[in-house]
């Protein structure tokens, strides 16, 4: 069966994406606000780990809206949370199993267990979490094992996260984006394997 997996490029959804193809159909699933949008190095990224990779565009208006967000609210995490929801469910439109590298400590984007119901009662998907049970150190230990990995903070790492699009929409509305989102904030970018995970069943 077909497993449509969020991938921004990153080590966490290229463990989630790995461990699920032991038991799955793998597809990589990048969304990107602006068609225009380079992603030479999340696509490099899903060369390395093996599986294949669909870039995929949001529908008009969703970064404007997510810039409004972060700019009544003057923090980032209701517009991430949202353009997570909408990634999903725009996956459950055309895969009956879905999934993403959302870790046991991730705060943003966490769907509660009740908006996993909903999305599942309400699409007929499955959503899959493969790291949910993993801290972040053994998400680490685990990737340093398997994967070769850059890293860097948000704008200075070119991979598929949401965030950079939508600091660019609200820097584009004459506002310094440093103000709304946290300094510091860490990325990751596979760039090669150095153990594959995967079980070769023959």
């Amino acid at each position: 069966m077909k497993a449509g997996v969020l991938f921004s490029g990153g080590k966490d959804s290229s463990l989630a994406a790995v461990l699920l193809s032991r038991d799955y159909t793998v597809e990589l699933n990048t969304f990107v606000f602006s068609p225009e949008r380079s992603l030479l190095a999340v696509e490099r990224a899903a060369r390395a780990i093996g599986l294949p990779w669909f870039r995929r565009t949001f529908g008009e208006g969703l970064l404007d809206r997510a810039v409004e967000m972060v700019l009544a609210s003057g923090y980032p995490n209701g517009a991430i949370q949202m353009v997570h929801r909408e990634a999903l469910r725009s996956l459950a439109a055309e895969y009956r199993v879905i999934a993403d590298g959302t870790r046991f400590d991730d705060r943003i984007p966490m769907l509660s267990r009740d908006e996993v119901q909903s999305l599942q009662d309400t699409t007929g998907c499955s959503y899959l979490r493969p790291l949910l049970g993993f801290p972040r150190r053994e998400v680490d230990r685990l990737a340093a094992r398997h994967l070769q990995i850059a890293h860097g903070e948000t704008g200075s790492i070119e991979n598929g996260d949401y965030e950079a699009e939508i600091r660019e929409g609200v820097r584009s509305r004459g506002k310094d984006a440093a103000g709304f989102f946290p300094a510091g904030h860490a990325q990751s970018l596979v760039t090669g394997i150095i153990d594959d995970m995967r079980v070769r069943y023959t």
